[in-house]
C-alpha cells in the first residue's frame, strides 16, 4: 500500500489515523491536506478533515566495486505531471556521497549531450562532484536557455536522462543535472525564503501560504524548517505543482475554532 486516505474531526486526527493505517512514523510519509474540517449550520451538514498519506519512495543506485557495501539512500526521480512525494529521502546534508559506476555516468553524459544538441545548444556535459555525489553539469549555457523558468527546462532534462538510462539499467539511481550552479543558488534562495516566511508566520501567529511549487522546491522548504518545533510545513492541493503551508504553533487550532462559528446570513 503506497498511500491511504483518512478522515478525522481535525487535521491532526486525520493525519494520526492515516499514519496508523500505513504503519509508519510521520517522517516516513508525505501528508497532503485534501480538505479541512467544517461545521454546517446548526451543526448539520458539516465536513470532516481529510488527508492523504503517501510513503516516501527511495531508489538504490549502482555502486562501483570501490564503494562501500551498503549504499546510501537516494532521492527518487521527479516525474513531471505526477504527484510526487515531498521529502522522498533523507536530507542531503545527512547523506554520504554515492559513487556511481563510471560506465553509467558515461552513458548518461552521452544521452544528455545528445539532448542538448537537439535543442540547438553548444553546451558540453561534464561530470562534477557534489555533496550528494556526482552530477552532470552543463558548461557553456550562458543564455540560461537550458535552465528555463524556475529550472523547469533543467528538471525536464534531468527527468529524461534518468528515464532513458533507467531503461537499460534497472538499478540506476537519480542523476542530478545542473547548469551554472543553478541547483545550489536555487537551494540557497529557497532556504532564505523559508526562514523569512517562518519568522513572519511566528510573529503574526498565522499560516503563510507559498505559491505552487515543484516537489523538488517544496522538499527544500520542508528540510529547511524540519527542525523548527514552533511550526509545521504541509503541502496543499493535488498534482505536480502544489502550495506549501507554513503553520505556526496554535494557528491550526485557532483556524478550526473560527470555522466552527460561521456567521449566519444577516449577522
Amino acid at each position: 500500500m503506497d498511500y491511504v486516505e483518512a478522515e478525522g474531526n481535525s487535521i491532526d486526527e486525520a493525519i494520526e489515523r492515516a499514519l496508523e493505517r500505513l504503519g509508519v512514523p510521520r517522517e516516513k510519509a508525505e501528508i497532503e491536506i485534501i480538505s479541512n474540517a467544517t461545521r454546517g449550520l446548526f451543526g448539520l451538514g458539516g465536513r470532516r478533515a481529510k488527508v492523504r498519506a503517501t510513503l516516501r519512495a527511495t531508489l538504490s543506485v549502482k555502486v562501483s566495486e570501490a564503494a562501500a557495501p551498503v549504499s546510501s539512500p537516494t532521492v527518487a526521480p521527479t516525474v513531471p505531471g505526477a504527484a510526487a512525494p515531498e521529502r522522498e529521502a533523507e536530507p542531503a546534508r545527512k547523506m554520504t556521497a554515492t559513487v556511481i559506476d563510471s560506465a553509467l555516468l558515461d552513458h548518461a553524459c552521452s544521452v544528455l549531450q545528445e539532448l542538448v544538441r537537439l535543442m540547438g545548444s553548444d553546451a558540453r556535459v561534464e561530470v562534477a562532484g557534489g555533496p550528494d555525489g556526482d552530477r552532470l553539469t552543463l558548461v557553456g549555457d550562458v543564455s540560461g536557455m537550458l535552465i528555463g523558468r524556475r529550472g523547469q527546462t533543467l528538471d525536464a532534462l534531468e527527468y529524461l536522462v534518468n528515464r532513458i538510462v533507467a531503461r537499460e539499467d534497472d538499478h540506476s539511481g537519480r542523476l542530478v543535472v545542473d547548469s551554472q550552479d543553478y541547483r545550489g543558488r536555487r537551494r540557497q534562495a529557497l532556504e532564505d525564503l523559508a526562514h523569512r516566511l517562518a519568522d513572519r508566520a511566528r510573529r503574526r501567529g498565522k499560516t503563510v501560504t507559498l505559491n505552487p511549487m515543484s516537489p523538488r522546491d517544496r522538499r527544500i522548504i520542508h528540510l529547511a524548517l524540519q527542525d523548527d518545533r514552533s511550526l509545521v510545513t504541509r503541502s496543499s492541493g493535488q498534482g505536480y505543482f502544489r502550495k506549501l503551508l507554513i503553520i505556526p504553533e496554535g494557528a491550526e487550532q485557532r483556524g478550526e475554532r473560527k470555522l466552527r462559528r460561521q456567521p449566519r446570513e444577516g449577522e
